[in-house]
């Protein structure tokens, strides 16, 4: 009999103790979004380790659709920078009072500390996985993409590295700016790198933007 090379585990799947559960829910508590980082570098492939870790997130009908683009260039960052700056001050003049006061003090960004950022795009034109599960889905791709964005967080926050996802940017301008084909749509912008500080609350919690909604009170 032919030997079967696509098995990962030699003898069944692993089995997961209570203490890796647990601390697996750790992890899941300790995801926190980072906007203030070291500037210390990550280690010599460790983004290539968690990009590898990311691609193997399940994408529908094994399209694998994530498109990674590391932004190391200061001309490229200062664009980012500017694009994020132009977006911040639209979103501020949409609120009023003390929600533009609060707004305004707000860290949104980790754009001037973090030693990496990164693009993460959802190829829209790929033909791998010959359109199965899309084709009454289609934003089922870029849910994909999605999954391998969490994927990437969840590892990085395993190995004590911080992750913050800037939204607050015209993915475009962006785009353009990056030179990417147009078939590509921005799902993610990440700063990366070590945290400064360590917390296990939401920053958004903690300075009182948003509370924790319980899910007895979301789960219908």
């Amino acid at each position: 009999m032919a030997e079967n090379k696509t098995m990962p585990y030699a003898v069944g799947p692993p089995k997961f103790s209570g203490k890796f559960q647990a601390e697996l829910e750790d992890l899941f508590r300790w995801r926190r979004d980072v906007r203030r980082f070291r500037p210390d570098p990550l280690e010599a492939g460790r983004l290539e380790q968690l990009i590898h870790i990311a691609s193997l997130a399940p994408s529908v009908g094994y399209s694998q659709p994530w498109r990674f683009v590391l932004v190391n260039e200061p001309a490229l960052r200062q664009k980012v920078r500017l694009n994020f700056e132009e977006c911040n001050r639209a979103a501020l003049s949409s609120y009023e009072g003390e929600q533009a006061q609060k707004y305004a003090t707000l860290k949104l960004s980790g754009l001037d500390q973090a030693p990496v950022q990164l693009a993460v795009f959802c190829d829209c034109s790929t033909t791998a996985g010959h359109q199965l599960g899309r084709l009454t889905m289609p934003e089922m791709l870029q849910y994909s993409v999605v999954l391998a964005c969490h994927t990437l967080w969840l590892a990085a926050r395993a190995c004590g590295i911080g992750v913050g996802w800037v939204s607050i940017l015209d993915p475009q301008k962006l785009s353009a700016d990056l030179g990417i084909p147009s078939e590509w749509k921005l799902i993610a912008y990440f700063c990366i790198g070590y945290p400064e500080e360590e917390h296990l609350d939401p920053e958004l919690s903690r300075y009182q933007w948003e509370q924790f909604q319980p899910p007895e009170l979301i789960v219908k």
